[in-house]
């Protein structure tokens, strides 16, 4: 090698690194601020509310729950309200928020659309028109069973709404572009399908189906918590495993990916079951939520950049913070009103999202 083009060279490959030190070491930073916020977020949830409680007690119970820590309980109702209501409530929450951004940033990337979430895709609708169906039944009143059988049917249409989107899709071998004009058109066909129950409705079950379209953590169980949650813990191993895909689908599309040796069709529908699926066990529960899934990643994205490796994670915890203060929000400007999540998240994610966007619009442009 001649030593005049080593010189030249030398500081040029040192600044790089020094740059990529630094960016990884701001990352590590914005992730770990993320993760403390979560936590202070996730504390007031649990001490917050029509009867709060101070923090130490809050902590005190939680403590309680470990082994050898069982002499540290105070029984009574604020214990009974700890963890019975607010705690699944919270858990909810967090559950909804990371799977539905997790789930957007999985369908933003394979479809290189920045406006595809899982409502655009036509599941939080079908879902919709699942549990309406139920609610005009009547079946959502029975005794014991009635709200599973809500979650049963709303979740049974939603996976056959992604089983049309996919259908539809392999016919031209899985292309993006059918796959996002699919779920488009399966969002208004539910859509309308939904109108049409409602217009046959009694008041009674208008109200219902209009309340449950809203979104709503209101009365969640360890029960509804454990198989939303349990879903969503096996579909999120998929997704990060499909991380490398991601990144070749978003930075040039199929042909891109096929270059470097990612399978399309298969790691196309691997990404999409799983995104599917963990929408929609999400939504069968607590209904219509579908900001989060649009917006989160993008917050998410302006953030820490587009390297999905770390980009599915840091998603998850912000969409679980974006969630949880929607809901604390809801519960407790009003109070004693609620106000459903759904309705609240949109008001607090826009002027984020707005933000985010005008400070760091240099970095979107580069």
């Amino acid at each position: 090698m001649n030593p005049t083009d080593a010189g030249p060279a030398s500081p040029a490959i040192a600044a790089l690194q020094h740059a990529v030190g630094r960016l990884r070491a701001s990352r590590w930073r914005i992730a770990a601020l993320a993760v403390f916020a979560l936590g202070l977020a996730v504390l007031a949830s649990l001490s917050l509310g029509v009867q709060s409680q101070p923090v130490g007690t809050v902590l005190r119970q939680l403590l309680s729950l470990l082994p050898g820590l069982e002499a540290w309980a105070h029984d009574g109702p604020q214990r009974n309200v700890l963890l019975q209501l607010r705690l699944p409530r919270t858990a909810m929450a967090l559950v909804c928020g990371a799977g539905l951004s997790m789930a957007g940033v999985a369908m933003q990337g394979i479809t290189r659309n920045p406006l595809v979430s899982p409502y655009t895709l036509g599941i939080s609708p079908a879902a919709a028109f699942g549990a309406s169906i139920a609610i005009l039944l009547g079946w959502n009143s029975l005794p014991a069973t009635g709200a599973w059988w809500t979650v049963a049917l709303a979740f049974a249409s939603a996976m056959v709404c992604a089983a049309g989107v996919l259908g539809l899709a392999s016919l031209r071998g899985v292309h993006a572009m059918v796959l996002v004009l699919a779920g488009v058109a399966f969002t208004y066909l539910f859509g309308a399908l939904t109108a049409a129950l409602q217009f046959f409705a009694s008041e009674q079950q208008l109200a219902a189906i209009v309340h449950w379209t809203f979104g709503s953590l209101n009365g969640r169980s360890w029960n509804e918590v454990g198989v939303a949650g349990g879903i969503c813990l096996v579909c999120a191993p998929v997704l990060l495993a499909h991380a490398g895909a991601l990144n070749a689908f978003s930075a040039g599309g199929d042909d891109v990916a096929a270059s470097l040796g990612v399978p399309v069709a298969r790691a196309r529908i691997a990404i999409t079951l799983a995104a599917v699926l963990c929408s929609a066990a999400i939504v069968s529960f607590t209904g219509v939520i579908g900001f989060v899934g649009l917006v989160a990643p993008h917050i998410a994205r302006l953030l820490i950049g587009g390297d999905h490796r770390a980009l599915l994670p840091f998603a998850a915890v912000v969409g679980g913070l974006l969630v949880l203060l929607a809901d604390m929000a809801g519960r407790l400007l009003f109070a004693p009103v609620v106000v459903p999540v759904g309705i609240v998240v949109a008001f607090l994610g826009v002027p984020l999202f707005l933000h985010l966007l005008l400070t760091r619009r240099n970095e979107m442009s580069a």
